[in-house]
């Protein structure tokens, strides 16, 4: 596959969006962002290898509501949760949810890397078994 692998980026505060598409950009993905679950919904479903990184608390529709919605338009996608506000009952509830990860903000670049890096590796393996890759 010569596209480059998407990642994206779903969280309501501009300035995480920026930051994280800057390192996600920097790693060699190709990242993209949303406002809102609505708008990553639009972009959906994705014929190559991606993943969602989705913040946990946003207005209109939490992370965990928009869990489902995304595993109905794009089965098997990998999701890796974000917060600022994570204990372990919400990592719980996340895994339990069918999320791959679940990481608390701030997030360490070589951790939120790494799980992308392993997520999007989920991914390639699903759609090679699917006859995909």
């Amino acid at each position: 596959m010569s596209e480059l692998p998407a990642v994206f980026v779903v969280d309501d505060d501009p300035s995480v969006r920026r930051s994280l598409v800057r390192l996600l950009r920097a790693a060699g993905y190709a990242a993209e962002s949303f406002a809102t679950g609505a708008d990553l919904m639009a972009r959906l479903p994705h014929a190559g290898p991606a993943c969602a990184l989705l913040d946990v608390r946003m207005p209109e529709v939490s992370g965990f509501d928009l869990l489902p919605r995304i595993q109905a338009a794009c089965p098997g996608l990998p999701v890796i949760f974000i917060t600022g506000h994570g204990d372990p009952t919400m990592a719980e509830r996340a895994f339990a949810a069918g999320a791959s990860y679940f990481l608390v903000k701030p997030v360490d670049e070589p951790v939120l890397l790494a799980a992308v890096d392993q997520a999007l590796a989920a991914s390639r393996e699903r759609l090679m078994a699917l006859g995909g890759g």
